[in-house]
């Protein structure tokens, strides 16, 4: 979610209020990287995923492809989050596959559920979350959720997350002006930009990616979220449905979401389907539904479609059918000011110069096996824009690998 319209409104009023709120919190940065105020040692690699800026950013995909590749190699991840809207019985609370939503919270949930291998641990004071997950839990790996601006929790890997509109209009809009928690000097912080976009839209950002984060050098990965069927969620009254399909046959869908940007969901939903829902309601981000939100909708006699994140929160039977997608989350394309041809493991490729390397896709899919997309078709020797753009296979994967055998190599696993 970028700006309100009133800020956008009223930015030139509002403006003066954002320098000084980014002032305040680059001393309160600076109180962190100096010492005077310390920070909690996990003891184990911590892994960031955070954002500059509030919702929408697609945190919670990358923090499951973590976990779905922690598992895959053997090792224990555990998620500190705050569990935004969670109202557990207890803190630190221990989200379990089972927990009611309204403790665990949706994003916290979803996670259990997808990735039963990890713990995910929900406290707003993440350093206490985290002795208590290392005296109860024994992970191998830490994932801080929303953590960027949680300077208390000490990291190995800070992965910044950014929304499109990050790099045009809203960049460097700090709260009240904007959505933005800190001014764009606070990005220094990063080891990794991911910015969920399609490969074509990642390539035709190749000018304000240079301009707005090539000077932070570090890689800039694109990553999209790509629905490789449906999961039911909810059977309609009097009727029994597959438990998974790959399409509704061309019927006409209700879709509803409660998310950061719900006109993301509505272009994933038409490119999926092959035509857009007849109606989208979209309610304000972690709606919690009650049952007369769903039978309202149902009434329009389509069947209903949400996103997991919404789907984690209902439960019961109704006139329609409830479905929702399963995804994938797809890291397509890299961006690096030297092209590529980078120090620090992940290699893209031969070219020089700024470049896009459009990867051979690399995911971690819901069923947790991997999956590998055929190779771009460009062979790493033609141009598009000035931009080099070459095959490499699984280039996140290959920059995460290389970044964990070094923090791992530290000797605190």
């Amino acid at each position: 979610m970028s700006s309100l319209p009133l800020q956008k409104k009223l930015y030139p009023l509002l403006r003066p209020f954002g320098a000084g709120y980014s002032a305040v919190m680059r001393v309160r940065r600076n109180a962190f990287e100096s010492g005077r105020r310390p920070a909690y040692e996990c003891g184990v690699p911590c892994v960031s995923v955070g954002n500059i800026g509030w919702g929408g950013s697609g945190k919670t995909p990358v923090a499951e492809w973590l976990l779905r590749w922690a598992a895959q190699n053997g090792l224990h991840a555990v998620v500190l989050t705050r569990g935004y809207k969670a109202k557990p019985p207890c803190l630190p609370y221990q989200v379990m596959p089972d927990s009611p939503p309204q403790e665990a919270g949706d994003e916290p949930l979803m996670l259990a559920r997808n990735c039963p291998q990890a713990s995910i641990v929900v406290d707003p004071i993440r350093t206490r979350a985290a002795e208590w997950a290392m005296n109860n839990l024994s992970p191998d790996l830490f994932v801080l959720d929303d953590g960027f601006q949680h300077l208390a929790v000490r990291r190995d890997v800070d992965l910044v997350l950014l929304k499109q509109d990050d790099l045009g209009a809203e960049w460097g809009r700090v709260i009240p002006s904007g959505s933005w928690r800190e001014g764009a000097e606070a990005l220094s912080r990063a080891d990794a930009f991911c910015i969920k976009a399609s490969a074509d839209e990642f390539s035709r950002m190749r000018g304000s990616l240079g301009q707005r984060l090539g000077q932070y050098d570090v890689p800039v990965f694109g990553f999209s979220l790509r629905p490789c069927g449906l999961r039911l969620v909810a059977q309609a009254g009097g009727h029994v449905e597959p438990d998974t399909a790959s399409d509704l046959d061309g019927q006409p869908y209700v879709l509803f979401s409660g998310v950061g940007e719900p006109a993301q969901v509505a272009r994933t939903a038409e490119l999926f389907f092959g035509y857009a829902p007849a109606v989208h309601h979209a309610f304000a981000d972690h709606h919690s539904y009650t049952d007369a939100d769903i039978r309202r909708m149902a009434t329009e006699g389509m069947p209903l479609v949400c996103t997991p994140k919404d789907a984690v929160k209902l439960a019961g039977r109704y006139d329609v059918p409830v479905w929702t997608f399963a995804l994938e989350t797809v890291f397509h394309s890299v961006w690096s000011r030297d092209g590529g041809q980078r120090n620090d493991g992940y290699g893209a490729g031969g070219a020089s110069g700024e470049g896009i390397a459009i990867a051979e896709s690399f995911d971690i899919s819901e069923s947790g096996s991997r999956k590998t997309y055929p190779e771009d078709l460009h062979d790493g020797q033609h141009t598009v824009a000035d931009a080099a753009m070459h095959s490499d296979c699984s280039v996140f994967a290959k920059w995460w690998q290389s970044r964990w055998e070094a923090i791992a190599g530290q000797g605190r696993r």
